[in-house]
């Protein structure tokens, strides 16, 4: 598995989202996630948004994967 990958399955799994994926040995990976879909979401439902978008391959070709989510508009307040 590679971050490329990662990052167009959530891209497709979350149209519109900004993505960016991050990971050397190919098992452990950082996501950084910006998407109007998480809006008035806890942070748990927006990880199971991206997870679901990954489906079977987390816990195995994917071992971790540290996520950041925020919405446009969190995104655009942290810069």
């Amino acid at each position: 598995m590679d971050a490329e990958r990662i990052q167009a399955l959530i891209e497709a799994g979350l149209p519109g989202a900004q993505v960016a994926v991050s990971g050397d040995d190919g098992v452990h990976f950082e996501a950084t996630v910006v998407a109007s879909q998480f809006a008035g979401k806890l942070p748990l439902a927006r990880h199971r948004l991206v997870y679901a978008t990954l489906g079977g391959l987390m816990g195995g070709a994917i071992h971790a994967l540290a996520l950041k989510t925020f919405t446009p508009e969190e995104a655009a307040a942290r810069r």
